[in-house]
This record gives C-alpha cells, sequence and structure tokens, in this order.
C-alpha cells in the first residue's frame, strides 16, 4: 500500500526530459492515459482526447498522457518521435510525459497508486493502451475506464467534477 495520500504526491518527467510535479494540476480535473502510436485505439482517442481538452482547458480540465510499449511494442519510438506524431498528426496540446511502464517490477509509482486507488475489473493491472483514470480537483482518483471506453463517452462526468 502507498503512503502517498494523492496524486499531488508524486512527480514525472515530461516527454521533454523535464521533471514535473502532479500537483502542478491541484486544483484541475486531470484525465490521465497510457497512449500508444501504433494501436487501433490511437485514432479515436487521440482526436477525442484533444476535443475535450480543447473544449475544457480553460475551464479546468488538463490531460496528461503516459506513452507506454508494453502492449504489443505499440510505442516503440524515442520521445522526440512520440511528441512529432502526436502534435503533428493529431495537433495534440494537452501534456505528455516520458515513456513509461504501467505493470511490472518497473511501473511508474505513480501508475502504482492510480491502480490502487481505482483497480480493474479482473485485477490491479492495466490490460492495454488507452487505460483512463480521473483525478478530480483534490488529487483524488475517482474514476477509472477501459480502453475501449472512448474519452467523449464519459464526457458528462467530466463537465460534473469541473462544475464541484
Amino acid at each position: 500500500m502507498s503512503s502517498q495520500k494523492s496524486a499531488y504526491d508524486f512527480t514525472y518527467i515530461d516527454v521533454d526530459g523535464n521533471e514535473q510535479s502532479i500537483s502542478k494540476y491541484r486544483g484541475r480535473v486531470l484525465l490521465v492515459v497510457n497512449v500508444a502510436s501504433a494501436c487501433g485505439l490511437t485514432d479515436s482517442n487521440y482526436k477525442q482526447l484533444q476535443h475535450l481538452y480543447d473544449k475544457y482547458q480553460d475551464q479546468g480540465l488538463s490531460i496528461l498522457g503516459f506513452p507506454c510499449n508494453q502492449f504489443l511494442y505499440q510505442e516503440g519510438g524515442t520521445e522526440n518521435e512520440i511528441k512529432e506524431f502526436a502534435c503533428s498528426r493529431y495537433k495534440v496540446t494537452f501534456d505528455l510525459a516520458k515513456k513509461i511502464e504501467v505493470n511490472g517490477g518497473n511501473t511508474h509509482p505513480f501508475w502504482a497508486f492510480l491502480k490502487e486507488q481505482q483497480g480493474g475489473l479482473l485485477g490491479n493491472f492495466i490490460k492495454w493502451n488507452f487505460t483512463k483514470f480521473v483525478v478530480d480537483k483534490n488529487g483524488q482518483v475517482v474514476k477509472r475506464f477501459g480502453p475501449s471506453t472512448t474519452p467523449s463517452s464519459f464526457e458528462d462526468e467530466l463537465v460534473q467534477l469541473l462544475k464541484n
């Protein structure tokens, strides 16, 4: 069990190699997603995530994508290649992290916390690319959505959290 009490107790390295604190999202609703460039879910997820970000960033929504290469090696590029792909092809302007692992012995500590707070249906592990976690304005993990759940399908839930 983690000794951290909220998402704000963690840091990550962004896609440009800079250490960032999750606390920079304090007071915002944060959608955290493990992303991949070569997945069948990439197109719909990147488009819908960017649409939500464009629509709600001024109302307090932040999105943080964590590239991960653990599922059929679908995120094999370097950080620069990942950034170039997401930004040029999908016009991504939300935050991207350095490539991490979400399962196993090298699981990023933030992802261990996310899984601990909102376990999956079949176990406390990430099953595929584009698993989504919602962190409320107080740094609490309040929801988990599986890879096949599209970002637009839970837009109303995000809006409710933004209003609270």
